[in-house]
Order: structure tokens, then sequence, then C-alpha cells
């Protein structure tokens, strides 16, 4: 008789600890989803998932490179259930990416002149001062800023 698969996950030492906050960001995701996004621009109906997309990278970022909260076991379970972005914190380990905001804002096919995003321009080299990204609502993650 062939083995029954079940679906259950098993969740590394340490989950435990980090489950609330990023269940809470869940929630706060499904909030967002499901805004109306009555009076919006079509880019700004994404903005608030961008965010909270990038909140929950952040956190994740944070506990295992900066303040070594949780082991690499719990971390790279994180990036592979999707908790959490790899690619975006591969680039917040180089220098100069340290506060990108997506990875949209650095991608050239997606801007004029084939350059980056404004938001990536730092503060005292902007010609106005306040600015939004059209990709992700962001309003400055260069590193000088």
């Amino acid at each position: 008789m062939p083995k029954i698969k079940t679906s259950r996950v098993k969740y590394p030492e340490g989950w435990e600890l980090i489950e609330p906050t990023l269940r809470e960001l869940e929630a706060k995701m499904r909030e967002a989803e499901n805004d109306p996004h009555d009076g919006k621009r079509k880019c700004e109906a994404l903005w608030p998932i961008f965010r909270i997309s990038h909140q929950k990278s952040r956190y994740i970022y944070d506990l295992y490179h900066r303040r070594k909260e949780i082991s690499k076991e719990l971390y790279e379970f994180c990036l592979d259930q999707g908790y959490a972005d790899g690619n975006l914190i591969a680039k917040w380990k180089k220098p100069g990416y340290e506060r990108l905001c997506c990875l949209r804002c650095m991608q050239t096919r997606d801007h004029n002149f084939a350059t980056t995003c404004v938001c990536r321009v730092p503060k005292h080299l902007r010609e106005e001062k306040v600015i939004e990204c059209v990709h992700c609502g962001c309003r400055g993650c260069a590193s000088g800023d």
C-alpha cells in the first residue's frame, strides 16, 4: 500500500519566536489586498502590498544578519516558504543597496533612459524635494540619505 503524503510542514526550532509577528504581517497583507482602491491610480493600489512585503523581508533580514537571533535553518526555512524575498535580501547585503525598497526600482528596463528609479537618487541631488516612486510609493531609498 502506498504511503499517504501529508502537507504538514515541520517548523524549525525558534519558529515560535517569530511566528506572531509574521502572522500579524500576513493579516495586514490580506487586509491590504482586500482594501477597495476606488479613486486611486492603478499603481497606487499596490503600494501597501509592496510596503508590507518589504517589512516582512526586513524583519527576517534584521533577525538573522544584524541581531543574530535566529538560526540559519530558520532563516532558510523562511526564505523557502516565501515569508521573505531572498533576492531583495541578497541586494541588501551589497554596498549601496542597504535601503533598497524593491527590486523593480533598480531595473533599468522599467524606466526612461535606461536608468534606475527616482527614489534611488540621493535627496541632496534631487530637483524636487518630495517625490514618490511610481512602482512602490517609496520616497527615497538611496544609501546616502
